[in-house]
């Protein structure tokens, strides 16, 4: 938000309220400014200012960066008409600023980041800043040797140009994979299985970059990321 900005945007702006119940609220003198009750939708409110509505305090939030372990059955989407999404798990103030960093599908379950920060977000989805996701796969049939091989040279998925760029993969057991990308095309782990005529059956994002999942973080549960884990990426 930039400063000076105008009342009702300010107060629209923290509380979520549309501007039409802003201008009525302040018009019945629920906004106060340094302890001064104020009724001019276009006064002029500095980062110094201590605005109150109804009685409590607003404040700008600054940037937000949090960890969530997703569950199954959740979309990494802002609004679905038809499921829940993953910021529902959330509970914090002005959750419209929020978006998710790397979405994972329905049935995908693990690491998701969540920012207000639209340049940090960018540095995890763009392809060109290589930060690799990292994903646990259990698969359908057996995993070969020449496939693993494969998936690490990088596969020709279906309806795209050209292959995958090339991925680290390390055999876990007969059917369990990690393995870890730096795309991130349309259910691209379940594609490059495909591509090697297997099929994914559990997938879990554990790591993004050098963003590791938090042990002690049950399904469902976040919080917010530590310095440490915000500057690396």
């Amino acid at each position: 938000m930039k400063f000076p900005c105008r009342l009702d945007k300010f107060i629209s702006h923290l509380t979520e309220l549309p501007r039409t119940k802003t201008k009525a609220g302040i018009k019945r003198k629920y906004a106060q400014v340094n302890g001064q009750v104020v009724t001019s939708f276009d006064f002029q409110v500095s980062p110094t200012d201590v605005v109150l509505w109804q009685g409590e305090q607003l404040q700008e939030l600054g940037e937000r960066y949090f960890m969530l372990n997703k569950p199954q059955g959740y979309v990494c989407a802002t609004t679905d008409e038809l499921h829940q999404t993953a910021l529902d798990l959330l509970d914090e103030p002005v959750m419209s600023q929020l978006h998710i960093a790397g979405r994972l599908d329905i049935d995908t379950t693990g690491l998701v980041l969540i920012t207000n920060d639209g340049n940090w977000s960018h540095k995890i989805t763009s392809p060109k800043h290589k930060k690799f996701k990292t994903y646990l796969v259990e698969t359908l049939t057996p995993i070969s040797d020449e496939a693993i091989e494969q998936l690490a040279q990088g596969v020709q998925l279906h309806g795209e140009k050209g292959p995958t760029l090339p991925a680290q993969v390390e055999k876990l057991a007969d059917y369990s994979v990690r393995i870890a990308i730096c795309e991130g095309k349309y259910h691209q782990v379940k594609r490059m299985f495909a591509a090697v005529e297997n099929k994914v059956v559990a997938l879990h994002r554990e790591q993004i970059a050098d963003i590791v999942l938090d042990p002690t973080l049950a399904e469902g549960e976040y919080r917010p990321l530590t310095l440490q884990e915000i500057n690396s990426i």
